[in-house]
């Protein structure tokens, strides 16, 4: 089986912002290690063209959509500079069907490696804690996929911004932060921190240790999305997007072409 050639066709997707068929329906036997080797096939076209990988991002966070999809572990993908928001606007032009979900990012000053890696080297490494909130969009028909083909898609991202404020990672409880998202003023989700894991700490534990498994690490610098604090909603034209995180302060994101 040829996974470049797989690769290239998801990047051709991603650019061109086209829905395909899920590959699981057309590639037989393509397993977890092959979607994560796709991933990095495609992610390496971007990083040839000239983007930076600037850090990585978690998803499948929750113990419920674990057990939704079947695994027993987080997934994760790349962010490169070129998915950042430098305002919080969120323009639509090249997205297919993208919904937006709260996040806590960590950002590092120490590099983090190896599959022995505990809570208290997270904190000793971190720099600080920024809001943040997630622009995801699936490539594939219908936002319907399997394991393989998430990862294989790069953890459906798409977009990230994090909030102009940071925080040290000593000062607040992160499980204990309440999270409203409000679409043009109505709630459409809440949640706290501890729907991450049971804490977002544990979150980037998991992405060191997957990490070590392909020999990479979260080198000084990076930040890490650890995983939406509730369900993603759609975003629409014209949307404004208000995140509230308890002790944390505000993003407002507004959307359109």
């Amino acid at each position: 089986m040829n996974l470049q050639a797989i690769a290239d066709e998801l990047y051709r997707h991603q650019t061109s912002a086209a829905e395909l068929e899920k590959l699981t329906l057309r590639y037989e036997g393509l397993s977890v290690e092959d979607a994560y080797e796709i991933q990095q096939l495609c992610m390496g076209k971007y990083m040839n063209e000239g983007q930076k990988l600037v850090g990585w991002k978690m998803g499948l966070t929750s113990k419920a959509k674990q057990q939704s999809v079947g695994v027993d572990e987080p997934i994760f993908g790349h962010l490169l500079d070129g998915m950042e928001l430098y305002d919080p606007h969120v323009s639509l032009t090249g997205l297919i069907h993208p919904r937006v979900e709260p996040e806590l990012a960590f950002i590092f000053k120490h590099r983090l490696e190896g599959d022995k890696i505990l809570p208290r080297d997270v904190w000793l490494a971190t720099e600080c804690v920024v809001p943040a909130v997630e622009i995801i969009d699936s490539r594939y028909k219908n936002f319907s996929f399997t394991l393989v083909d998430v990862v294989a898609d790069n953890a459906s991202s798409a977009k990230f911004y994090l909030a102009e404020q940071a925080y040290s990672p000593y000062q607040i409880a992160l499980d204990q932060v309440g999270v409203v998202m409000r679409r043009n003023g109505e709630v459409e989700q809440t949640g706290a921190g501890a729907a991450v894991l049971g804490h977002p700490v544990r979150s980037v534990v998991e992405q060191v240790r997957m990490l070590s498994r392909i020999g990479k690490a979260v080198e000084p610098g990076m930040v890490v999305l650890t995983g939406g604090i509730t369900e993603a909603i759609y975003i629409h034209d014209g949307d404004r997007i208000s995140v509230s995180f308890e002790g944390m302060g505000e993003i407002e994101l507004t959307v359109g072409q």
